[in-house]
Order: structure tokens, then sequence, then C-alpha cells
């Protein structure tokens, strides 16, 4: 079972001044909400994370959520046999999570890890659904850290555009 989570990060505040009504796409995706985040396979007991204390983890919900939408356009779906790929590539490093699509199971690995350990594999439909999760439950969390964050448009237009699957 997938699990995805996240920690914000102390040595990285955000500005207090910070009007969260009116912040723009870009500085909410890059400069606000660092901290780390991770993948979890709880069965098998396996995780891949950050520890770095600087991943804008809103950025992280948001790409996840685009990837799993990216690795679904192929026609034939879960019976694609061609693999699909994509990457999420953190801006303040060269280390990036790589995700490959083939029938209906991702594979996720990342820069960082040990080249003998296997990726991690979930089905696609589990991700596209912890992923949409994930990004709903963080912008419910920040929305309660920071006052007038869930009146800004572009939460409104991201939770649109990602609403949770059953």
């Amino acid at each position: 079972m997938l699990d995805i989570g996240y920690a914000l990060s102390n040595r990285f505040p955000d500005p207090p001044q910070t009007d969260y009504r009116k912040v723009d796409v870009h500085t909410l995706r890059h400069d606000l909400f660092c901290g780390d985040v991770y993948l979890a396979d709880t069965k098998a007991d396996r995780e891949l994370s950050t520890a770095w204390g600087w991943v804008p983890v809103l950025d992280f919900a948001w790409a996840l959520c685009d990837i799993a939408e990216r690795l679904d356009r192929d026609p034939a779906g879960s019976r694609a046999a061609r693999p699909q790929h994509a990457e999420l590539d953190f801006t303040e490093s060269t280390d990036r999570m790589l995700f490959e699509r083939r029938f209906g199971w991702v594979d996720i690995e990342a820069d960082w890890m040990p080249a003998e350990e296997p990726p991690l594999a979930f089905s696609h439909t589990e991700l596209r659904r912890e992923a949409r999760d994930f990004l709903h439950d963080l912008i419910a969390d920040l929305t309660d850290m920071h006052e007038g964050l869930a009146d800004n448009p572009a939460i409104w237009t991201l939770q649109a555009r990602f609403p949770r699957v059953s």
C-alpha cells in the first residue's frame, strides 16, 4: 500500500509578511512550504524519501498529480505494454524521481537510491488516488496553518484540477 507524507522544515520558514490570499503560482510552488517528502510501500516496509529540508512540499504534491496524469496518456491505458516515463526533478539539486508505467503498474526510483535496490512499485490507480489524497490533505493542513491561503484562487484551481478520486 502506498503512503505519501511530508514534514515541514523549521530551517526554512515562510516569510511572516506573506499575504497568502495573493501569492502567485510560482511563489506557491517554489518559495513556500519547504520540508521533506516520502513515498512508502507500507506492505514491503520500504521508503523513498528526501532528507534535505528544502523541498517545496506543495510543488511536490502538485507535480506528483501531474505525473500520474502524464503516465495515463496512452490510449491503451492499463493494457499498454510500451513503457511510459516521467520524472520529477528537484530544482535545487540534480536529483530526480523517475517514474515508469508499464501495463497498470508504476515503478518509482530516485537518483539517490542504491543501484541494487529495486524500485517501489504501485498500481497506477493507487498512485493517482494517493497523490490526489495527499494534495488535498496537504492543502487542508496548510490552510489551517496559514490565514488566507484557502482564499487564494490558485489553490481553488489546483483543487478543481485534481479532485479526489475513489
